[in-house]
């Protein structure tokens, strides 16, 4: 039986993406939970054994887990070392000098925080961005539309089906809990913008 033989430029790309991964710190197995991946799943994107990876929408899920982009990927896969690019959520993509910061993916909203009421996770200035309607995962920022117009901002605990359980009410160590038939709309924050 052949063994497997993987695309040149699909090893690059795989490579890329592991580089942004270890960018961020996170650990195969913990850049693929956020996208309900094993370890295993992520490992095949990163070795070249899941032709996917050429997808846009693909590189969009994988980058965006690792809070990079599908254009920082395609700067690694160029050649470009590591030393020379910088990924932050707070300035974007940067490299030899020049500036990438495009208008937010289609879908994402920003809130700017006007108090300090999650610090020290986000204090006041700060710039969140966030997807409307995506389900945040335990210990993640969420912005909650409350029926009578009053939005929140606060770090997602948990849930069951009556009620939301959320951390970050006059600070990070108080916890709240919302019923559901207040809320209209509950929110992922997708990133932080510090000015």
């Amino acid at each position: 039986m052949p063994r497997f033989v993987s695309d040149p430029d699909l090893l690059r790309l795989g490579e890329a993406l592991a580089a942004l991964r270890r960018e961020r710190g996170l650990s195969q197995a913990e850049a693929g939970a956020r996208l309900d991946m094993t370890s295993q799943g992520w490992g095949l994107y990163e070795s070249g054994r899941r032709p996917g990876l050429f997808r846009p929408d693909v590189q969009r899920r994988l980058t965006g887990a690792v809070d990079a982009t599908p254009e920082a990927l395609a700067l690694l896969m160029s050649g470009a070392s590591d030393a020379a690019i910088s990924i932050s959520p707070a300035i974007g993509l940067e490299s030899r000098a020049r500036r990438f910061d495009g208008p937010p993916p289609r879908g994402v909203m920003r809130l700017q925080l006007s108090d300090d009421a999650l610090s020290p996770w986000a204090a006041a200035g700060v710039i969140l961005e966030y997807q409307p309607g995506l389900q945040p995962r335990p210990g993640q920022g969420c912005v909650i539309e409350m029926l009578d117009g009053d939005v929140r901002t606060r770090l997602f605990d948990r849930d069951d089906a009556d009620r939301i359980h959320v951390l970050g009410a006059g600070g990070l160590d108080r916890g709240e809990v919302i019923d559901r038939h207040e809320i209209v709309r509950l929110s992922a924050v997708t990133a932080r913008l510090e000015r």
